[in-house]
C-alpha cells in the first residue's frame, strides 16, 4: 500500500489519537501512517479486542497507511496454532485487511542479538535470584527496590551465561537476563525488568530450537521498530510501560524515527468477564462448549450467536474513544445496537418457542389455506411470502391464561382475540394434562375476518401461530448472561440459568428455506440466528440472538455518548 506523504491532505481529526498523528504529520515526525494489531495467540479473541481492532485498523484505513497483523507469540507455553486460525478468522470476519502478517518469533534472532548488545554495552545481566527474591528485591509502589547481588557481574561474565543459558545448560526459573536501568526508579517497570527467561517448551513456529524466550516488554517495542510502525496504539495499562517501551528501543541505537506509543482507554462492559485464564477454565472443564459457545464473548460466540461485524463496529464507534478509563458500558447498549442493525435486514417469520396446540373446531377438516404476509412490514422491498394455516395450531404458552389477570388481552375462555394476519378466534374451551396444565386450546373461528380484520368489531389481543400440520420442529435455544454479579464475592460469578434449551419449538415452514447461520425475526420474540455448528439436515438448532424488547434507552441522535478527551 502507497505511503502518504505530507502534501496529501491530512484528514479531520475526531478523537484524540487522530489530533496526536496530526500534529506528528503536520510536524513531519512521519510523513505516513503505519499502526499493527498485536494480539497474543494464547486464546480466542473477545469483545474487549474489539476496541483495539477497530483502532488499529481504522487509523491506518483512514490515513491511507498499513496496518500490519502480529502475533505476538513470545510465551510458548499458552499458545498454539488454534489461536492463530481463529484470529484470523476473526479479523476477516470483521471487514479488515492487514497489510502483513508477521510473528514476534521471526525476530528471535535478532531480539537476541540486541539481548547481546546491551549486556556488551553494560545494559543488562544475568541474575540468580529466584522469582520470590526478585519479587521482593524489587520494592513496592512506596518502597524503592534494592539492586541485586548479581547486578555487577562483568560483561564477559554476563555474556557467558547467557549463551549458556540459550544452550540449554540451566534449569528453568535459574536465571534471567534483566536490563540493568534503576532499581529506584518510581516506575516499578523500570526496575531492572527481566528480558529473557529460561522456559523448557515446544514453539508452535519454532519448535526446539530455542529454550530461551524474550518477555513481551522487550520483544514488543523492538518489534514495532523493526517493521517500522509509526504509531503503536495500545490499551491504557501500558501507559506506565511507555518509558519502558522507549527505553529499549533508544538503547538499540539503530532507529532514527522510533515508533510512538498512544494509549487509550479499554473498554469494559457490565456482565462480561474477559480474562483468558478464566473463559479458558470455562472451557476446559465443560461448563461452555467451546470457546465459540454463543454465550462467551468471543468473537467466534458472537458470530455463532447472530452478531454482525456492522453492530459490533457500530457500538465501538459510538463509544467513543477515550485517554483515560471511564464508565462501563452496559450490555443492554450492544443487544440495542444488534436490533437496530438487524430490523431492516432480516425477514420477519412466525415461530413459537414453548408452544400451547389449539384446534379450531370449526374449522374445515383438512383444509389449508395459505395467507401472504410481508417479510418486513418496514422494508416493503423485501417482499412477501406464503404462510399456511389449518385447522390445528400452535400459540405461545404465555398467549393463554385460563384466569385472566388485569391488563392481560390475549386468549382466555370467552375471549376474541386475533390470530395475526389470519382470523379472529375466541376461546370456547381447554383440555388439561395429568398435571393440570393446558394441553390443548379450543376456539371457533369468524371466516368473515379473514385477514384478521373487521368492520364491526375490534379486539386488543393479536397472537402469533404456525399451523401444527406444515411446522417445522426446532431445537430453540435461549441465551443469557453468561456471567452474573454476586455482590457477597464482590466478582461475577458463572449463571447456572444462562441457557435454556427448548426441544420442542415450532417455526413456519419459510425457515426451510434459510440455510445455516442466516438471521430472522421471530415476531413477538427477538432475533434467533440457526445455528452453523449443531444444525444439520435432520434436526434445525435456533439460537436467539437478542429478545425483542430492550432496557436500553436510546438518547437523541445529537446526543451521541463522547470520548472523555
Amino acid at each position: 500500500m502507497e505511503e502518504i506523504k505530507t502534501s496529501t491532505p491530512i484528514p479531520e481529526a475526531d478523537n484524540f489519537i487522530e489530533r496526536e498523528i496530526n500534529k506528528d504529520l503536520e510536524d513531519r515526525v512521519y510523513d505516513h501512517v503505519q499502526t499493527r494489531f498485536p494480539p497474543e495467540p494464547n486464546g480466542y479473541m473477545h469483545i474487549g479486542h474489539i476496541k483495539a481492532m477497530c483502532i488499529d485498523f481504522g487509523t491506518a484505513e483512514k490515513y491511507g497507511g498499513k496496518c500490519n497483523l502480529r502475533f505476538d507469540d513470545t510465551n510458548p507455553s499458552k499458545e498454539d496454532t488454534e489461536y492463530v486460525d481463529s484470529i484470523l478468522d476473526d479479523i476477516r470476519w470483521m471487514g479488515f485487511e492487514w497489510d502483513h502478517v508477521y510473528y514476534a518469533s521471526e525476530y528471535y534472532d535478532k531480539l537476541y542479538e540486541f539481548a547481546e548488545d546491551l549486556i556488551l554495552k553494560g545494559l543488562a545481566y544475568v541474575d540468580d535470584l529466584t522469582p520470590e527474591q526478585m519479587k521482593e528485591y524489587r520494592g513496592t509502589l512506596t518502597e524503592p527496590g534494592k539492586n541485586s547481588p548479581w547486578r555487577d557481574r562483568s560483561i564477559e561474565e554476563n555474556l557467558d551465561l547467557f549463551r549458556r543459558m540459550r544452550a540449554g545448560e540451566f534449569e528453568k526459573g535459574s536465571h534471567v537476563l534483566r536490563a540493568k536501568i534503576d532499581m529506584a526508579s518510581p516506575n516499578i517497570n523500570m526496575r531492572d525488568p527481566a528480558i529473557y527467561r529460561i522456559n523448557y517448551v515446544t514453539h508452535h513456529r519454532t519448535g526446539d530450537k530455542w529454550c530461551i524466550y524474550p518477555m513481551y516488554d522487550f520483544a514488543h517495542p523492538l518489534s514495532d521498530a523493526l517493521e517500522g510502525v509509526t504509531h503503536s496504539l495500545c490499551s491504557f495499562e501500558y501507559e506506565d510501560h511507555r518509558p519502558l517501551y522507549n527505553w529499549f528501543i533508544e538503547k538499540a541505537g539503530c532507529f532514527p524515527n522510533p515508533p510512538r506509543q498512544i494509549e487509550f482507554a479499554r473498554m469494559e462492559l457490565t456482565n462480561v468477564v474477559t480474562s483468558k485464564r478464566k473463559l479458558r477454565a470455562l472451557v476446559e472443564n465443560g461448563s461452555v462448549s467451546g470457546w465459540d459457545d454463543p454465550r462467551m464473548p468471543t468473537l467466534a460466540g458472537l458470530r455463532r450467536r447472530g452478531y454482525t461485524p456492522e453492530t459490533i463496529k457500530t457500538f465501538i464507534s459510538s463509544t467513543g474513544v477515550a485517554k483515560a478509563r471511564g464508565s462501563v458500558i452496559d450490555y443492554s447498549y450492544l443487544e440495542h445496537c444488534i436490533r437496530e442493525d438487524l430490523k431492516l435486514k432480516v425477514n420477519r417469520i412466525m415461530g413459537v418457542v414453548h408452544p400451547l396446540k389449539v384446534v379450531i373446531d370449526n374449522y374445515p377438516d383438512g383444509q389449508t389455506e395459505m395467507f401472504t404476509v410481508s417479510n418486513n412490514p418496514e422494508k416493503p422491498e423485501m417482499g412477501s411470502r406464503e404462510v399456511p394455516f389449518g385447522k390445528e395450531l400452535y400459540i405461545e404458552q404465555e398467549d393463554f391464561l385460563e384466569v385472566p389477570v388485569p391488563k392481560f388481552f390475549r386468549l382466555t375462555p370467552g375471549r376474541e382475540v386475533r390470530l395475526m394476519g389470519a382470523y379472529f378466534v375466541t376461546c370456547t374451551g381447554v383440555e388439561k394434562d395429568a398435571d393440570g396444565n393446558p394441553a390443548v386450546v379450543h376456539c371457533t373461528y369468524d371466516p368473515l375476518t379473514r385477514g384478521g380484520n373487521c368492520d364491526t368489531r375490534k379486539v386488543k389481543g393479536t397472537i402469533h401461530w404456525v399451523s401444527a400440520a406444515t411446522a417445522v420442529p426446532a431445537e430453540i435455544r435461549l441465551y443469557d448472561h453468561l456471567f452474573s454479579y454476586d455482590p457477597e464475592q464482590e466478582d461475577y460469578v458463572l449463571d447456572p440459568d444462562s441457557l435454556e434449551i427448548v426441544q420442542d419449538a415450532y417455526v413456519e415452514p419459510f425457515i426451510r428455506e434459510a440455510g445455516a447461520g442466516e438471521t430472522f425475526q421471530f415476531v413477538r420474540n427477538g432475533y434467533f440466528h440457526i445455528d452453523p455448528v449443531d444444525t444439520t439436515a435432520d434436526h434445525l438448532v435456533i439460537n436467539r440472538t437478542v429478545a425483542l424488547k430492550s432496557s436500553f434507552k436510546p438518547v437523541s441522535p445529537d446526543a451521541k455518548i463522547k470520548s472523555e478527551d
